[in-house]
């Protein structure tokens, strides 16, 4: 599948996901996801454990350094791994359908406060 943009293919399914699942169930999906990419000694995705288990998730094709910057785009703590909590929000971030929904919604709630 060279050429093909995996990040653009997981912003697109996303949406669908949360729409047909809702919140909760996008929720409880992310964190199947992180369980199937985790280092199961250490309880956090390493890269070792997201190189070896990329393939569960259709990410096979990513190269190191592709797989390195998720790690480094999504490790908010700066630990080198990524929690359950740092995979969720980098998930979302990746998507811009979710992100824009959730910013519509904060200024629609701000505009009750005020703001």
């Amino acid at each position: 599948m060279a050429g093909v943009d995996k990040r653009a293919d997981f912003e697109d399914l996303l949406p669908v996901m949360a729409n047909k699942l809702g919140g909760e169930g996008l929720i409880n999906e992310l964190c199947n996801g992180f369980q199937l990419l985790m280092d199961k000694d250490r309880g956090v995705i390493t890269m070792e454990s997201l190189r070896k288990n990329a393939a569960f998730l259709g990410l096979q094709d990513l190269s190191e350094d592709e797989l390195a910057g998720m790690v480094k785009e999504g490790d908010l703590d700066g630990d080198g791994v990524l929690n359950q909590m740092e995979f969720c929000v980098l998930m979302f971030r990746l998507s811009r359908e979710l992100m824009q929904e959730s910013r519509f919604w904060l200024e629609e709630e701000l505009k009750g406060y005020g703001f």
